[in-house]
């Protein structure tokens, strides 16, 4: 991790796609496919959103306008994995993500919400568990 200049402690993600592991941080530029990622997550989110979702805008700290914590939950690593591995997967596969941090509250609600939206069950591997997202439900039953 260390050529992505990840310092220790810093949240990131991965997924392995065809033999090859993709890392990405909080709001990821420097990955070859960043405009088609965040392109993805923006119609993502658009949808996810239709159907209730309300990002949790108290898990981010910085004092900042509400459009821009909005901006910043929209690009927590795991749900750049995720767009990521969207684009790069065929449909009804399942996803596999591996998370360094625990997984948080806005993340675990989006995916749940990701989930419904893409039909794809979608599993994540946090420092905690293994969390198996499926149809709007996760199986940890929102204990995590």
């Amino acid at each position: 991790m260390k050529d992505r200049g990840v310092k220790k402690g810093q949240g990131f993600s991965w997924v392995e796609i065809q033999n090859k592991v993709h890392v990405f941080g909080v709001d990821d530029g420097v990955h070859p496919q960043r405009d088609g990622i965040y392109k993805m997550m923006e119609k993502i989110w658009k949808e996810i959103k239709k159907i209730g979702f309300i990002p949790d805008t108290e898990s981010v700290l910085h004092d900042v306008a509400e459009e821009v914590k909005e901006k910043m939950l929209m690009h927590h690593s795991e749900k750049l994995a995720i767009a990521f591995g969207l684009i790069n997967t065929p449909e009804n596969t399942t996803l596999r993500i591996m998370k360094n941090l625990r997984v948080c509250n806005d993340c675990h609600a989006a995916i749940k919400f990701i989930s419904k939206v893409v039909g794809r069950e979608i599993i994540v591997r946090d420092a905690t568990r293994f969390h198996h997202f499926k149809d709007g439900q996760c199986s940890c039953r929102d204990y995590w």
